[in-house]
């Protein structure tokens, strides 16, 4: 009969305990390298070194039973003809000891197994409100602004709004499955789909597909999720290059087995159908995108605290740039964005470009993370091809752009990174931030994580007949992690714009804008 280690030491602890046993009736054998404790009549001990010889033999026995070693009672050098009947009754009920639990195991395994069988169901979301303070613009920004109308060429207005008020549930689909349903009801009229789809885990390579409305891979801060994102908005090139982001499609995520290289490919529709959920007409106007990106240096003995990081993304896309008033498809060669802000309109603007045929981006990104302190960039470029064809289009354009950024924690933490999908990952204050009333009196508090960040970017926008504009932005900000799920952010921006097409008879401007944004996911 096999009995487990932790249970032989419960024996001999009883043994030593009990004071029911004899001299006579658990006689020493010397002849056993196993014996259990040796007993003088008094019922006491005889050598306390050999307890702590038999716990550490009860560790190690417990070791090679996990590595699926089995142990019998005549192996622990026990023999029940010479521990008497009342010894053989307590073997018995470990004997049904072992049995229920074995019992048990079984049917935690068996309940584990069914769960995989089930459809599961999570629920998550996340709340960012803002406030944005446009201090200072000149005219040439008032007039981006507000370019018609009854306050065309007026200032930008302050406002406090909701960026995100997002619901978020997902599960899995049996053992090989799972979905995803992301909206988000920051404007209450039109909810506007983000994450909405549904994938196949678990394959070859240590690949997934995801099948629906999801993230483009095109570079590092689209990619990284707005709830660790350092800054409030990304930067300028990022989102004129791949606006909004998600699109309907089909992307295969993999990685190596020691997560030093990832990948991330698909394809995807031109049109953004966050707010209608359907891309209707006959236009073929589709992407090919992919992504790599690799961790060649991972300091493990840290935690993650050091790491270097680079990727490189492609995008080929083949718009309909010769659409009339008769096509439902809109032609979606159109590369644009806000300051980094939350201005009614976006500043610059390339509007849809006439007979493109095909526009192909390349980007290049890059991270150092040496404890507290990070060090990251981006650089995209665009080469869009027209033809000669459709009225008012023209020659061949490039556009391009860059950023870069540090940041630092005051407080000691790290940003994490996220190796198997090449993204930042949350950040965990060593202490969360607190303030509650002891009950002896005074007052307990934690102060949180703090971190401050600067960036620098431009994108150029403006090439040929084409003029979106030329801009360049300074970002300082400030992070007040309360909690690895909240955190509130300030961001101060300086930017100027110049080669805008004219509006209103200007052309470029300047302004300084001031946002505070208290966040919080779940």
């Amino acid at each position: 009969m096999e009995i487990r280690p932790h249970i032989l030491l419960i024996i001999t602890l009883l043994f030593s305990l009990s004071g029911e046993l004899q001299a006579e009736d658990l006689a020493p054998s010397t002849s056993s390298a196993e014996s259990i404790l040796f007993f003088q009549p008094g019922n006491k001990p005889v050598w306390l070194d050999e307890i702590t010889d038999r716990l550490e033999e009860s560790e190690r026995r417990l070791n090679r039973l996990e590595a699926g070693s089995s142990f019998s009672i005549e192996q622990a050098g026990y023999a029940e003809n010479a521990l008497g009947d009342d010894t053989s009754a307590l073997l018995d009920r470990i004997a049904v000891l072992e049995e229920k639990w074995n019992k048990l195991e079984a049917s935690e395994a068996k309940k584990k197994a069914d769960a995989k069988k089930k459809t599961t169901f999570k629920v998550g979301g996340r709340v960012h409100y803002d406030y944005w303070d446009f201090s200072d613009t000149t005219n040439g920004i008032n007039a981006f602004e507000h370019p018609s109308g009854p306050l065309a060429g007026t200032d930008p207005e302050n406002r406090w709004a909701f960026r995100r008020v997002r619901l978020e549930f997902k599960g899995d689909i049996q053992e090989s499955m799972f979905w995803r349903l992301q909206v988000d009801f920051a404007n209450p009229q039109t909810p506007a789909l983000k994450d909405v789809y549904i994938g196949f885990k678990e394959l070859p390579n240590n690949q997934t597909v995801r099948i629906g409305h999801q993230k483009r891979p095109i570079g590092l801060d689209a990619w990284n999720s707005s709830r660790f994102n350092i800054f409030m908005e990304r930067p300028l090139v990022v989102e004129s290059m791949n606006e909004d982001a998600r699109r309907l499609g089909i992307t295969v995520y993999g990685h190596t087995d020691d997560e030093s290289l990832n990948w991330q490919y698909g394809i995807f529709q031109l049109e953004n159908s966050s707010t209608d959920g359907a891309v209707i007409g006959d236009a073929k106007q589709y992407s090919l995108n992919a992504r790599t990106t690799a961790t060649p240096w991972y300091d493990e003995t840290s935690g993650g605290r050091g790491y270097f990081h680079w990727g490189v993304s492609f995008m080929a896309a083949n718009p309909d740039g010769d659409n009339t008033a008769a096509t439902t498809n809109g032609n979606e060669a159109r590369f644009r964005t806000r300051f980094s802000n939350r201005s009614s309109t976006r500043w610059l603007n390339t509007n849809r470009i006439a007979g493109t045929e095909w526009f192909e981006t390349v980007g290049f990104e890059t991270m150092l993370n040496i404890g507290s302190l990070q060090l990251g960039g981006e650089f995209q470029h665009t080469w869009l091809q027209r033809d000669n064809t459709t009225p008012g289009t023209g020659p061949d354009l490039n556009f391009q752009g860059y950023y870069g950024q540090v940041s630092y924690f005051l407080t000691g933490e790290h940003i994490p990174i996220k190796r198997t999908v090449g993204s930042i990952g949350r950040i965990k204050p060593f202490e969360n931030f607190f303030l509650v009333e002891k009950c002896c009196g005074g007052t307990g508090r934690g102060w949180g994580a703090w971190q401050v960040a600067a960036r620098y970017g431009m994108v150029d926008l403006s090439d040929n007949d084409i003029r979106g504009g030329v801009g360049r932005l300074a970002t300082a900000g400030v992070n007040w992690y309360w909690t690895p799920y909240s955190r509130v952010q300030a961001n101060l921006l300086y930017g100027d714009i110049s080669d805008h097409s004219p509006v209103l008879g200007l052309t470029g401007g300047h302004s300084l804008t001031l946002g505070i944004r208290f966040a919080a996911n779940f």
